[in-house]
């Protein structure tokens, strides 16, 4: 019986507080009962209204009606302290799996609001003050367990101030999620396309009037850019040598026969990591995807991103690494 009124009363709350990646906190979506202290406040005073009668003692009356009147006044209070406070997600952040997965969240409000509880586990609360003075920033997290999008449990906020005799709450329920990178397991052999990275350092070392000039990109390492050049005309120039053009190192999904989705991801993932610590450009193909060589940290980044939402359909995101936000990949639902 307490469980079907449970789900009931969450279906509820989901229907009056749908998934979105803005909130506003109103009248409609603010709930108020009160706290244990304030039921053994309320308590006290239906003893003292009852003992005022017996003896009909007008200071007792006074006295209880006073009270009552804090304790409706502190009702308004605390139910004001929360209205009229936006949060907004900022970000939501990537991760291996167990890690945490960080999402930033943005608070602001017209008025004033003290001592403001936010949590999406108990063991992590953030109490922040939001006011008029400018907008607050702050973090919470969700251990990542497995590859795919990684929802932020619904966020309770809720305030007790001025008095703690009442509590004032309601939810957010994101719709963004983060994201968890497939697990990195090195491959048995080094699938990296055309093995000739060796061949392309060694050209570069040896001949390096044998280059291609293009505009600087954003992830492409400094120590490519041409510095005198860019100290001559102001022009920021990458250098492009003929192996390195010629002979690109592609990561490539098919490179496994044999291995399930899974495990070829963690292959992928792997190489990756590791091509990215050697500074070599590197390009990667998935059924339904290619990214062409590149490197630095926005293209490794970009490279997880897309091996950790294979087969899922990702949302848009607010973030703020530049790695891609929305995309559908051939394959299915993992």
């Amino acid at each position: 019986m307490i469980k079907s009124l449970r789900q009931r009363w969450r279906r509820w709350v989901n229907r009056r507080i749908p998934r979105a990646d803005e909130q506003t906190f109103t009248q409609n979506n603010i709930f108020i009962l009160p706290s244990g202290a304030g039921v053994v406040f309320g308590a006290l005073l239906v003893i003292m209204l009852l003992t005022g009668i017996n003896y009909q003692n007008s200071l007792i009356y006074l006295l209880t009606f006073v009270l009552g009147a804090i304790f409706v006044a502190a009702m308004h209070q605390t139910h004001r302290n929360l209205a009229g406070i936006q949060l907004a997600l900022v970000s939501a952040g990537e991760a291996y799996p167990g890690s945490l997965i960080v999402f930033r969240l943005r608070a602001s409000a017209k008025q004033q609001s003290f001592s403001v509880l936010l949590q999406s586990d108990p063991a992590s609360p953030v109490r922040i003050d939001v006011g008029p003075d400018g907008p607050v920033e702050f973090e919470l997290t969700a251990t990542a367990r497995r590859r795919g999008p990684v929802l932020l449990p619904d966020i309770r906020v809720e305030t007790r101030f001025p008095f703690g005799l009442l509590t004032a709450w309601s939810w957010m329920r994101l719709h963004s999620p983060g994201l968890c990178y497939p697990k990195p397991v090195t491959p048995p052999y080094d699938a990296g396309g055309d093995d000739e990275g060796d061949t392309a350092q060694s050209k570069k070392a040896a001949d390096p009037d044998h280059a291609d000039i293009r505009p600087w990109r954003q992830g492409d390492l400094s120590q490519r850019v041409l510095w005198k050049r860019y100290a001559r005309t102001g022009d920021m120039v990458i250098a492009e040598w003929e192996g390195e053009q010629g002979n690109p190192v592609w990561l490539d999904f098919d490179a496994f026969p044999g291995a399930d989705r899974e495990l070829r991801l963690s292959y992928l993932a792997a190489l990756v990591e590791a091509r990215s610590h050697t500074h070599q450009p590197y390009g990667l193909r998935l059924p339904g995807l290619k990214i062409d060589p590149d490197a630095g940290p926005v293209h490794r980044q970009q490279c997880l991103h897309a091996l950790g939402t294979f087969g899922f359909e990702i949302p848009a995101t607010r973030v703020d690494s530049g790695a891609s936000g929305s995309a559908q990949y051939a394959g299915g639902a993992a």
